[in-house]
């Protein structure tokens, strides 16, 4: 398998060339040069395999040959050692929970896959090493940071907008020590994303091998699919139609859904749900893909006025609204809404769901009315304790602390703050 920048001006190059330099030279996100479905047996059988054996057939294309069998095997079942449930909700309605791992958020599965595959490609280095960036709105940092500590051969850098995560999110990618070390930024998610890429291109730093563990990085990236295989995999035997919504920032979990579909996986539709960063359902609605910064909101992980990984999604539909709309559609939702949400999903079906769920459920809501024969999931994509400050007096309930999150809240936080490029490239050296 090669892959080549979506700017179209870069060498292509294999899954582990992608994996380490995590940007193409021309700054463009790498794109798999072929995406082959899976056999129609695959499908026909998938409730009889597990989620192992599912994940390898899935990405074993993606990564070629520079990974053997047994050693992606080896990844897979590392990096897939929690459930992932689908839980009912409502009559056709239901909740992928993807905060069961050790950080207790969808990020947990891209982090430890990938980190995993860049010490698999370090294990003969034995001077040099690789320099992670990381910019997180929220969940990314801290699985960053859980799925690369120790790892040989690697140093993490990771970049969070000051006063803009959660507190338990903060500790997360603050107290854990060893090879992560992370930087509060003055400024949002937008100010962060920015400064890891202008480092991918700066000539002063190459000596530092830079790679990044965003979802612009394809090893951060693909194994996301493997979630839709899952929930496809739990709810096949009801024979319906099926929608997925995922609450939307980077748009890396769509993204890696589509490439699902792509494969043959039978999804029916997918909805992008946004908060009040709307550059996506702007651009559906007038072709025009304008960003803007980013604007701060209860749900923040999706706080992302420029969404990475929305370029990939254009070109698997070679930006053609058209194509767009057979199977694609985004609506964004207001903190007020969100709230609404929280409360109609516990009051009714007494479910907690978090404020990213929350957008989540709105957009699958909004489009059952148009398929409503279908099955709605909705991906819930942290644990709710991660915004226990805004669950717990919206719901008017007090939650239970997980073990996960009782292990980082009495840990020193450490980090250094800055405000400009120049303080970020000085601190890398």
């Amino acid at each position: 398998m090669k892959y080549y920048s979506l700017n179209h001006n870069a060498p292509k190059v294999s899954f582990q060339e992608a994996v380490i330099q995590g940007l193409a030279s021309d700054k463009g996100l790498y794109f798999p040069e072929t995406i082959t479905p899976l056999p129609q047996a695959f499908f026909d059988s998938i409730e009889n395999l597990s989620n192992q054996e599912i994940a390898f057939q899935a990405i074993q294309q993606f990564v070629g040959d520079v990974i053997p069998e047994g050693k992606l095997k080896e990844i897979i079942a590392e990096t897939l050692c929690f459930d992932f449930p689908v839980v009912a909700v409502e009559n056709g309605i239901y909740s992928l929970e993807l905060f069961h791992g050790p950080t207790m958020a969808f990020k947990d599965v891209g982090a430890r896959f990938m980190s995993r595959c860049l010490g698999y490609f370090n294990k003969d280095q034995k001077d040099s090493k690789n320099t992670v960036l990381v910019a997180t709105s929220g969940d990314t940092g801290g699985a960053v940071a859980s799925g690369f500590l120790g790892v040989k051969g690697v140093e993490v850098v990771i970049l969070y907008p000051s006063g803009k995560v959660s507190d338990i999110q903060e500790r997360q990618l603050t107290t854990l020590g060893q090879n992560i070390r992370a930087l509060e930024v003055d400024g949002v998610f937008d100010d962060c994303q920015d400064m890891v890429k202008k480092a991918f291109l700066d000539a002063d730093l190459k000596h530092l091998h830079l790679t990044s563990a965003n979802s612009i990085n394809i090893a951060r990236w693909l194994p996301q699919m493997f979630y839709f295989f899952f929930a496809y995999k739990a709810l096949k035997n009801q024979n319906k139609p099926l929608i997925f919504s995922c609450p939307s920032g980077n748009f890396g979990n769509i993204c890696a859904g589509i490439i699902a579909k792509k494969m043959g996986l039978p999804i029916a539709h997918f909805v992008a749900s946004t908060n009040a960063n709307d550059t996506v359902p702007r651009f559906l609605e007038n072709g025009i893909y304008d960003p803007k910064p980013s604007k701060a909101t209860i749900s923040n992980a999706m706080d992302v006025g420029n969404p990475s990984n929305f370029i990939r999604i254009q070109e698997m539909y070679q930006n053609d609204l058209t194509q767009f709309d057979k199977d694609f559609s985004s609506f964004t939702f207001t903190d007020t809404q969100t709230i609404a949400a929280m409360k109609t999903i516990y009051d009714t079906n007494g479910y907690i769901a978090e404020p990213h769920g929350a957008v989540g459920y709105l957009g699958l809501q909004k489009e059952l009315q148009n398929q409503p024969g279908a099955l709605g999931v909705f991906l819930e994509t942290a644990h709710p304790i991660k915004f226990l400050d805004i669950v717990e007096p919206t719901l008017g309930i007090k939650l239970a602390l997980p073990a996960q999150i009782e292990g980082v809240l009495n840990k020193e936080k450490v980090r250094t703050a800055i405000k400009t490029y120049d303080q970020f490239k000085a601190f890398l050296g």
